[in-house]
C-alpha cells in the first residue's frame, strides 16, 4: 500500500462519518480517527526485520504550517534568513549554564557559531555564513525545528 492510496483512505473515511477504523494486512496496520475538528492517522509497517514503526501524518497537518510563514518574509527582504539544516531541538546556548550563543544586535562574521540544534542525541553547531548583524531571532530556546526552518534573519550591511 503506498502513501497516495493511504491518503485516499483517510479521506473516504471522513466522509463516510466513521470515527475510527482499523485496518490490518500482512505486513502493515493503519488506524484511522476521525473526530469533529481532527484526524489522526498512525500507519505501522511490521516487516519481519525489527524496525521503527513509520507515522504518516494526514495531509490536514500541512496545511496549516505555511500559515505563519508570511509575516516574517514581509519584513526579511533587505535581511538574509538563517535557515535550519536539519530536523531537531533548537538551543541558543551551548549548556544551560553558560552564556547565549547571540543575541539580537550583536555583530556576527563567517563561521561563527550561532546555535546548536540536537538531532538524535548529537549537538550540531550551527554556524554562520554570512556575516553581518542579528536582527531577529525567529525561535525560541529549547524548541522543534523542521529543515529548511528559518531561525535568524542577518542585516548583511
Amino acid at each position: 500500500m503506498d502513501i497516495k492510496e493511504i491518503q485516499n483512505l483517510i479521506k473516504f473515511v471522513a466522509k463516510s462519518g466513521a470515527s475510527e477504523v482499523k485496518l490490518e494486512m500482512d505486513d502493515i496496520k493503519i488506524t484511522i480517527k476521525t473526530g469533529s475538528d481532527q484526524e489522526s492517522t498512525a500507519v505501522h509497517y511490521a516487516p519481519i526485520q525489527a524496525q521503527a514503526p513509520q507515522l504518516v501524518a494526514p495531509p490536514v497537518a500541512e496545511a496549516k504550517a505555511p500559515a505563519e510563514a508570511p509575516a516574517p518574509a514581509a519584513e526579511s527582504s533587505k535581511y538574509i534568513t538563517i535557515k535550519s539544516p536539519i530536523i531537531g531541538t533548537f538551543y541558543r546556548k551551548p549548556s544551560p549554564d553558560k552564556p547565549l550563543f547571540v543575541e539580537v544586535g550583536q555583530t556576527i562574521a563567517e563561521g561563527d557559531v550561532l546555535c546548536i540544534i540536537e538531532a538524535m542525541k548529537l549537538f550540531n553547531e550551527i554556524e554562520s555564513e554570512v556575516s553581518g548583524k542579528i536582527v531577529k531571532i525567529l525561535v525560541d530556546d529549547s524548541s522543534p525545528v523542521e529543515f529548511d526552518q528559518p531561525l535568524f534573519l542577518v542585516d548583511p550591511s
